[in-house]
């Protein structure tokens, strides 16, 4: 049985850090923050902190990818252009998100981050798949449809 809440995720809006309740179904349309009414585009990475990490990962009714990452990273920076299309390609179908290691170290240190980038695969809030270093589009691709 198919029910309104089932395309429903949580994120945080990148402008006032409040949490929303978006629908996956109409992402392409642009979702706006229910508090301070700009904009939360989904087609791009959406940045979490150990604040709100838990309640988006888990609330979330398609897979979660989550780039693992810092701002010095060579390695990093290489993966951003391709996690970028992912999360265009993917609007709605499932969520990309980055996590800044420097940032959020509890985080790191909950997932066991030894390297840079690396990449898990959420489905329920459980990880299914993890991939370190730059990889290429089809291993990122396999990644989520792992967790699909």
């Amino acid at each position: 049985m198919h029910t309104a809440s089932a395309t429903k995720a949580t994120v945080a809006c990148p402008h006032c850090g409040r949490l929303n309740r978006v629908d996956l179904a109409r992402a392409a349309d642009g979702p706006k923050c229910g508090v301070c009414g700009k904009s939360m585009p989904l087609d791009r990475p959406i940045r979490l902190t150990d604040a709100e990490f838990d309640r988006v990962v888990a609330d979330s009714p398609v897979p979660v990818l989550v780039d693992f990452y810092a701002d010095w990273c060579p390695p990093c920076k290489m993966m951003a252009p391709t996690l970028d299309q992912v999360a265009r390609d993917r609007t709605g179908r499932a969520l990309v998100a980055k996590v800044d290691t420097d940032a959020n170290p509890g985080l790191a240190r909950r997932f066991r981050i030894a390297s840079i980038p690396t990449l898990i695969a959420f489905k329920g809030g459980a990880e299914v798949g993890r991939e370190l270093g730059a990889i290429p589009r089809q291993r990122l691709d396999a990644l989520i449809d792992r967790a699909g």
